[in-house]
């Protein structure tokens, strides 16, 4: 109700903030030619710059309304530079593989806000908690968001994978969850409001989990039916966080989660870790090929 044109401008302000700061963080881990000590800037370099302040935008959903601009450029200071750290851990040091950044992206930039929101909590808090909610002009920019995130979701989640197969297979997969984790977010916010009504908080947020779920298994052989089930289950999920947890959270555990993004990115983040491993412990060469599984993973089976 009042923090509408803060939750659009400063995510402009961390956008070109963080996209600057990610160029040199990352350009340190990833893209420094040791012969002339220089950083080489690609499109690809521009592509993980985004998804690196992504992971800032996300933790700012826990915290919107509580932080000023200054206290905002210092969180995202040290949120792009721990972000650096842990993908080179992540996808370097243990070599695993996260196309569309389910742990590495929507993992810790749910868990970064989480715990800043934590540290920023007053016991008065509560009292603000009517300004919280939205209004109709809101709920309509909102829906529209969801919209395009939703249309471009599969091209987030393919950007940086192997061209070719594994490129179609991300979109796919990130399609196909995206569908069925619509259908039943729909359902499960209908059964559990009152007289069957949807409420908005859940259309907008929850019919997108399934894409942040797909994230890491995006370019392996998940198949269609693993990609519906992966949707189905954070549809439930995710929804019946916005009902149950978040408040639980706020009352008992001293975290006011904004936006939801512990329902939203975290828990899906974890899942989408978790059905990455899975479906990478069953590739075989007879499912990929031999080709397939050096593209895919790096690694011949």
């Amino acid at each position: 109700k009042r923090y509408s044109f803060g939750a659009v401008g400063f995510n402009f302000l961390i956008a070109a903030f963080g996209l600057q700061w990610a160029l040199l963080m990352q350009g340190w881990f990833h893209s420094l030619d040791y012969s002339d000590g220089k950083i080489k800037i690609g499109v690809e370099n521009l592509i993980n710059a985004d998804f690196c302040v992504a992971g800032c935008l996300i933790a700012y959903g826990a915290v919107l309304g509580k932080v000023s601009p200054v206290q905002l450029m210092v969180m995202t200071l040290f949120g792009i530079t721990l972000f650096a750290v842990e993908e080179y851990i992540i996808l370097n040091l243990i070599h695993a593989r996260d196309a569309g950044g389910s742990m590495v992206i929507h993992t810790f930039g749910g868990y970064y806000g989480l715990s800043i929101s934590w540290m920023l909590y007053r016991p008065n808090l509560n009292q603000s908690s009517r300004l919280q909610g939205s209004v109709y002009h809101s709920d309509v920019f909102a829906m529209i968001g969801t919209l395009f995130l939703r249309m471009f979701w599969p091209s987030f989640n393919s950007a940086i994978t192997d061209h070719g197969d594994g490129q179609h297979r991300a979109a796919i997969n990130t399609y196909l969850a995206l569908a069925s984790t619509v259908l039943t977010t729909v359902a499960i916010s209908s059964l559990f409001q009152k007289h069957g009504k949807l409420d908005m908080v859940h259309i907008q947020n929850s019919t997108l989990a399934g894409g942040v779920a797909v994230g890491t298994a995006a370019e392996f052989m998940l198949m269609p039916y693993g990609s519906l089930i992966v949707g189905f289950c954070c549809g439930i999920i995710s929804t019946l966080g916005y009902i149950y947890l978040t408040p639980f959270m706020e009352k008992y555990l001293k975290i006011q989660d904004t936006c939801g993004i512990h329902n939203l990115h975290a828990m899906p983040g974890v899942i989408g870790g978790i059905v990455g491993a899975i479906t990478a412990a069953a590739a075989s060469e007879s499912v990929y090929g031999p080709e397939g599984l050096i593209n895919t993973f790096d690694f011949e089976g």
